[in-house]
């Protein structure tokens, strides 16, 4: 889903749009709904995960949100933000960033991107999130 932005909204007003979208998310194995916002070339794209009962082909929100954002043409991925809504308020920052996989695809499709993570104060590098990733 995509929307024409003249800048760039904040970072709470794009956490807001995560958790948003984390309630459209399928998740009935595991009842933790997510949801992610990556902005690209100025435009919106969200995405939520999408459970299997094999979990190996459970879809991520980030992937799904670069995915759109790719499959659109988006060129430059520039932020991204996460939320997992079912995340308590006192789990901590390993509960709530992006696993291996999608931090992989963060470096690989968006390496310069600024990362929000809610739940968490600061903001993150794609290179803070997994500072060895594998490049060619």
């Amino acid at each position: 889903m995509t929307s024409a932005q003249s800048s760039t909204p904040g970072r709470e007003a794009l956490l807001a749009q995560a958790r948003a979208a984390a309630l459209q998310a399928h998740a009935p194995y595991s009842h933790f709904r997510v949801g992610a916002v990556v902005v690209a070339d100025g435009q919106l794209y969200r995405g939520v995960n999408i459970e299997s009962s094999s979990y190996g082909l459970t879809l991520c929100a980030e992937r799904a949100a670069l995915a759109a954002a790719l499959s659109a043409g988006a060129r430059q991925i520039t932020h991204v933000a996460v939320a997992c809504i079912d995340a308590p308020p006192s789990a901590p920052a390993s509960a709530r960033t992006p696993c291996g996989a999608c931090r992989q695809w963060l470096a690989d499709l968006a390496p310069q991107a600024t990362v929000y993570i809610d739940g968490l104060e600061e903001s993150l590098t794609v290179k803070e999130l997994l500072p060895y990733a594998f490049v060619l």
